[in-house]
């Protein structure tokens, strides 16, 4: 059989280990994840309550539309129900738009590092990659605007970034926007959104209506804590959605996705009250640094990309020895630095310590 050639070389998505893993390879009782950027306080009882309502369900296919989840999605966001396409987790959304737009006499740019499935899936469909580094660990975007040419088809702008924790303002991003010709799609992938706290951060939904190029992708799979479930959206114009649904697979999201999704977009609360504690970790993990001397970026996110100026391999390797995981940053293009999830007080207290003997 013959494989597609761009396949060959391609490596699949490595995602933090998972714990089961760690407690058998170190014989370990107690193991800590914070490599993943999971919400450690879980996802809203209104959640739980929903998806335990479907259990009796679960012979029946979902609703391939999503047709309660879009309308009561739609009314929180103020957007119109086909100004919404739901996936299996945002990491399904960015699939459906490689395989609608992209082929082998078209680019797309991003930034390096960033989220690496915006590069896998383009590889597949056999699309030139155009990368342009972070500035200061933030995206370039006028250079990102001059590697556009007539055969760009998507720009991906990943805001706050992953790895870095760091994010495109409201005046930077409406100024490239103004300028990006309007054959190209600019999907601005927000999947921390909810943890944004930056007064200058841009609201972009609205946008969608001035800028008919302009795609957002979120997800229920961090802040709201349903990542076992897989479910993410893309808000865009409703005629560019109309034209990529044919590229999302039927029944693509399942009825506990969507109940779960539906329950805990009513708890809003919850979500107020994990930000809270994620801000309170991250000050931990800012404390830690300027006590030893260390670089990081401030984060926007559920995340803090460190840098230690030394192997990260190494030092990940310690920590997952101790029951830590953690992210190296030679897997995310950062060597040098580690990328750690905030957990709960406690946790984040204990990894602390952990790394504080390490150093010393």
């Amino acid at each position: 059989m013959q494989i597609k050639e761009q396949l060959l070389g391609l490596k699949p998505y490595q995602p933090g280990k998972p714990i089961e893993e760690v407690q058998r390879e170190y014989n370990l009782t107690k193991v800590i994840k914070l490599a993943s950027n999971e919400n450690p306080y879980g996802s809203s009882p209104l959640a739980k309550e929903a998806i335990k309502e479907e259990l009796d369900q679960l012979g029946l296919y979902p609703d391939g539309y999503s047709a309660a989840l879009r309308t009561k999605l739609a009314n929180y966001l103020e957007v119109k129900e086909e100004e919404l396409i739901f996936g299996n987790g945002s990491d399904e959304i960015i699939q459906i738009i490689c395989r609608a737009l992209l082929d082998q006499q078209s680019n797309t740019i991003m930034a390096t590092p960033s989220f690496p499935q915006y590069k896998h899936n383009a590889v597949i469909e056999g699309a030139e990659i155009r990368e342009v580094p972070l500035k200061n660990g933030m995206h370039d975007l006028d250079t990102m605007l001059n590697k556009i040419d007539e055969h760009t088809k998507i720009v991906w702008v990943c805001s706050p970034n992953n790895p870095t924790g760091t994010y495109v303002t409201r005046l930077s991003l409406l100024s490239f926007l103004e300028k990006v010709p309007s054959h190209v799609l600019v999907v601005v992938d927000e999947a921390y959104y909810e943890y944004v706290g930056a007064e200058d951060y841009p609201e972009t939904v609205p946008l969608i209506n001035k800028y008919p190029n302009l795609m957002v992708l979120r997800t229920f799979s961090k802040a709201y804590g349903l990542a076992a479930l897989r479910i993410g959206y893309g808000i865009a114009n409703a005629t560019f959605i109309r034209q990529i649904e044919p590229a999302r697979e039927p029944f693509n999201t399942s009825r506990i996705a969507q109940a779960a999704a539906i329950a805990a977009i009513d708890d809003q609360q919850f979500i107020a009250d994990c930000v809270e504690k994620n801000n309170k970790g991250l000050q931990q993990y800012y404390d830690f640094c300027a006590e030893m001397n260390l670089t990081y970026y401030p984060s926007e996110t559920n995340f803090i990309l460190i840098d230690f100026k030394r192997d990260s391999d190494e030092l990940f390797q310690a920590l997952l020895e101790k029951g830590y995981i953690v992210r190296s940053g030679n897997a995310l293009g950062v060597p040098g630095s580690l990328r750690i999830t905030v957990g709960s007080e406690e946790q984040n207290a204990e990894i602390i310590d952990v790394l504080k003997n390490f150093l010393k």
